[in-house]
């Protein structure tokens, strides 16, 4: 029988468990059938060292012995919980379960497969599951249950029979072997007869699936004759208990003996504490507990041979006898070394730990030493001076305010990023003239894959402190934060203490990732929860739930990620410095996909630089058509892509396949074409390079060995395709010269900047049916600025061409492109404004210009956001002029100069100023 893993541990095993395997829903019938305490029991524990059910065995070394054991195919050892009947036959147990029949009834079954046991027999009231592995005897078990005679007799094996899992697969055809040895068959039936007790239990086959058999005892019987070995058979006879009186003074007292024994182990594990053994017969109370015992196989086998009743009582007894005391003894070790521990950790740290906490310790402590380890307030009594005295309490790791070296630091894991470094240097700085970072909060803010969480760690690394992250979007228990109450079942410490824990000081950085995604429901905010854990002025007194003591956290040093920090709750906003990572430009992204991207993939993937050669051209396009993201997260994804591709691509042509001539490691070496396919390329190098301990490239040169020649995989812009499928992303500029009522904006997104066309048309023309209807999947925002432009439209074209009326006389529409993408925000109003009067005056916009910014009634321009990602959206579609409002002149200098550089950039505050721009030109 192949023995399942999880119940290798006796009755170390739940009842939830029992539910992961699959065939275990009729044991979970047996479950709710024992419920009914006076007609059976259920039974289970935890610590109760392994049961007398435990079945399975080693494969067998000797031929005679392997004959029986192949019938199951065992390898491994089971623990199980058990189930008991009262009845002598113990038809109770299933009688209601339509899973098994019981027709013909136990006193037909007379010639039955028999089935070794290797560890344990198989008691009576008890059950056993097992995989049969061999198929003959799997098939004539499920056919006994097809002919409603599902019963099999089963039997320990003798000592000396054991063999080691090597033999395993040696076990199957054990019975053919014997054939072929040319013993006679008296001779071989009988030695495979003194392999296994004679006296064994006959078994009810509870169930079937697959090859897992689930076994339950019935009744004690004897081999009569073997009738035939494959599968093996035999003929039995049914035992029957020697007449007693019960009455008897004698009896009684080893009864009443043996039920307050077993009543002391019992009561050791809370899943038994409560059951009811008073009102077992004699001789099942005997097979209980012998069968929950943790007696050897041979202490068991006497137990099930034993017909005598007041014997098996008597045998029964020293078994629990010994067993109780083994509990008391691990019990007062265990208990013991506990409390050693706790003892030991309070005081090699009493120094440093806080007043109130040690007076809690303390008093907890007292507790602790009066209670028995067995009831279930020891064990919430240890788990909670366990968590209180293993924190860090007065443990600091020193901080390093080196600036040189943290600048080093932030340029060994980032490219680029100047401004975001400089700031981080800065606030490193000012913690060196304090002597302390502590009382801010960072906030890291910006798109997907630009680096946050990474710097973060950057940070904590140039200061020297631990680092810890905590991920918070879609949290919505506050408990996560701050603990659950000790009433609670399973309650744990919150996420600050696990972490103060898990780093080991009490000045970690500590990163909360995705601050901009928090949820909430009814039992809290955990938004509030945050705001006393980082502001300064209330972590100093921070209250677990769990601990019930204030611990200190003013010394950790809090940095937090977002996309959106317009979705941080304003408390927590308020309270934070935020560092804005807009994104990379093209530039930036070549450098860091080039010395960063491209050497970590060819390491990842095992291949030597000088095997491929991906182009600058192919990066180019890389980045523009596949990769048009601020972060640089998708573009790790594709480079992935190439060199997978690239590394298939060299096994295939065999640039590894190579075999060794000369060396006295030949035959270990030597690989064929066909094996090396199956290898990773740096294996194969390793080995390659372990052959002569040089590089690969002297392979060549060394006369032992000899390697295939590769041919080197070139990728530039026309086969980049073949790597990384078709372009995603079309080229955004769509007009060389824009039509009349066409004008380009610039967008902002989560993913970075953006350009996008505002087009306008009329639908019809008449005296008085001016009107403007709108599409494109627009936000109530961008409605309301379409209203306002085509207002300010009207007003403008009134004052230069009072003639004009088209905006009286026309019905408009206007759409923005990309209909399926939601957009909002009031940044392009100018633009809708310059289509309208370009449709107005039929006049082209000038070309290669772009614009951004909210109009108000009046014409004022007023600032937007996002200049950075604006700005590099202008110049991947190739346009030399943009229009900036003024507020954002600033914003627009701090860019960096290779950003800037080839720019027209023009600050406007009233659109009078974006009219001369877009219409007063020479063609």
């Amino acid at each position: 029988m192949m023995i399942n893993e999880g119940f290798k541990n006796g009755f170390d095993t739940s009842l939830v468990h029992l539910r992961r395997l699959p065939s275990y829903d009729g044991l979970l019938h047996l479950r709710r059938q024992s419920l009914n305490l006076n007609s059976r029991v259920f039974y289970g524990a935890r610590h109760v060292t392994p049961p007398a059910i435990r079945v399975g065995s080693i494969p067998v070394q000797s031929l005679l012995f392997r004959a029986p054991t192949q019938l199951t195919g065992w390898t491994r050892s089971w623990g199980h919980r058990v189930s008991f009947s009262h009845r002598s036959d113990g038809l109770d147990l299933l009688s209601s379960s339509p899973i098994v029949s019981t027709n013909p009834t136990l006193d037909d079954c007379l010639t039955v497969i028999a089935l070794p046991l290797p560890h344990k027999p198989l008691i009576p009231g008890f059950y056993m599951p097992i995989y049969v592995k061999d198929p003959k005897v799997l098939a004539a078990l499920q056919e006994s249950t097809r002919q409603q005679s599902p019963y099999v007799g089963a039997f320990l094996l003798k000592d000396g029979a054991s063999t080691d899992s090597s033999s395993c697969s040696e076990t199957n055809n054990v019975v053919h072997k014997f054939k072929g040895k040319g013993k006679p068959k008296k001779k071989r039936r009988k030695e495979l007869l003194n392999r296994i007790y004679q006296v064994g239990t006959l078994a009810q086959i509870s169930s079937i699936q697959g090859e897992q058999v689930i076994l339950v005892g019935r009744r004690r019987l004897r081999i009569k004759e073997m009738v035939s070995e494959d599968p093996l058979t035999v003929n039995v006879y049914h035992l029957k208990d020697k007449p007693y009186d019960k009455d008897n003074a004698v009896i009684k007292a080893s009864y009443v003996e043996v039920i307050s024994m077993l009543r002391d182990v019992l009561k050791i594990n809370s899943l038994w504490r409560d059951q009811d053994i008073g009102d077992f017969s004699y001789q099942h109370l005997a097979d209980f507990g012998a069968g929950i015992s943790g007696a050897n196989k041979h202490q068991n086998q006497g137990v099930l041979i034993e017909l005598d009743v007041h014997k098996r009582l008597e045998l029964t007894l020293e078994l629990v006898k010994k067993q109780a005391e083994i509990n008391k003894i691990k019990e007062t070790d265990d208990g013991s070394s506990l409390s050693a521990k706790i003892r030991v950790r309070i005081d090699t740290n009493k120094e440093n730990i806080p007043k109130h906490v040690l007076k809690v310790m303390e008093e907890e402590f007292s507790k602790l030493e009066m209670l028995e380890d067995n009831y279930s307030d020891f064990d919430l009594t240890y788990n909670y001076l366990d968590w209180l005295t293993v924190l860090p309490w007065g443990n600091f790791s020193y901080e390093n305010f080196d600036v040189l070296r943290a600048k080093k630091i932030l340029d060994e894991d980032h490219y680029g990023l100047s401004d975001v470094k400089e700031r981080i240097l800065e606030f490193i700085a000012v913690g060196r003239l304090r002597g302390t970072s502590q009382g801010k909060i960072i906030c890291l803010s910006g798109p997907p894959g630009v680096g946050k969480t990474s710097i973060g760690r950057s940070i904590a690394r140039a200061l020297d402190r631990k680092f810890f992250r905590f991920a918070v979007g879609g949290l919505s228990d506050v408990g996560e934060i701050k603990g659950h109450c000790q009433t609670y079942v399973g309650a744990m410490p919150g996420k600050m203490v696990q972490c103060l824990k898990s780093v080991g000081t009490e000045n970690p950085l500590i990163l909360i990732d995705e601050i901009d995604k928090l949820d909430r429901c009814h039992t809290g905010d955990p938004a509030s929860a945050l705001l006393e854990v980082m502001d300064p002025e209330q972590n100093a007194n921070f209250l677990d739930h769990f601990l019930n003591v204030t611990i200190d956290l003013s010394k950790v040093l809090f940095v937090c990620t977002a996309n959106v920090i317009e979705m941080i709750p304003g408390p927590l906003l308020d309270r934070m410095e935020v560092i804005d990572l807009s994104g990379y430009v093209t530039d930036e992204k070549m450098h860091i996909a080039r010395d960063y991207l491209v050497k970590k993939t060819c390491r990842d993937c095992g291949i030597k630089p000088e095997q491929v050669d991906l182009s600058d051209a192919a990066l180019l396009s890389l980045i523009e058509n596949y990769c048009r993201e601020a972060g640089v997260r998708n573009l790790q994804k594709q480079i992935e892509k190439i060199y997978r591709k690239v590394a298939l691509e060299l096994v295939r042509q065999g640039a590894v396949s190579f075999y060794v001539t000369d060396t006295k490691d030949t035959k270990s070496l030597a690989k064929t074409d066909s094996e090396v396919k199956g290898m990773k390329v740096a294996d194969i190098m390793k080995i390659l390079e372990s052959a002569t301990g040089d590089s690969t490239e002297s392979k060549t040169k060394q006369s032992g060995v000899v390697a295939k020649t590769f041919k080197k995989v070139m990728i530039d812009e026309s086969n980049l395709a073949d790597y990384v499928g078709k372009p995603v992303f079309q080229e955004e500029k769509i007009y060389e010269q824009t039509p009349v009522g066409v004008v380009m904006g610039l967008a902002w997104t989560s993913m970075g900047g953006s350009t996008l066309y505002i087009e306008t048309t009329f639908v019809e023309e008449g005296e008085g049916k001016g009107g403007l209807h709108i599409t494109g999947q627009l936000g109530d925002v961008m409605k309301e600025s379409a209203e306002i432009a085509h207002t300010v439209a009207r007003r403008i074209m009134f004052e230069k061409e009072p003639e004009n009326l088209f905006f009286a006389n026309s019905k408009l529409h206007l759409h923005v492109p990309e209909g399926a993408t939601p957009k909002d925000g009031p940044s392009a109003g100018c633009t809708m404004i310059t289509s309208f009067l370009s449709l107005a005056m039929k006049k082209f916009v000038r070309k290669d210009l772009a614009m951004t910014g909210e109009v108000t009634l009046t014409g004022r321009i007023l600032p937007i956001g996002g200049v950075k990602e604006k700005t590099i959206a202008a110049r991947r579609s190739q346009i030399k002029t943009i229009i900036f409002p003024e507020a954002n002149r600033r914003d627009f200098e701090e860019l960096a100069e290779n950003m800037k550089e080839g720019l027209d950039v023009h600050f406007v505050d009233e659109y009078e100023k974006i009219f001369d721009l877009a219409f007063n030109y020479d063609h």
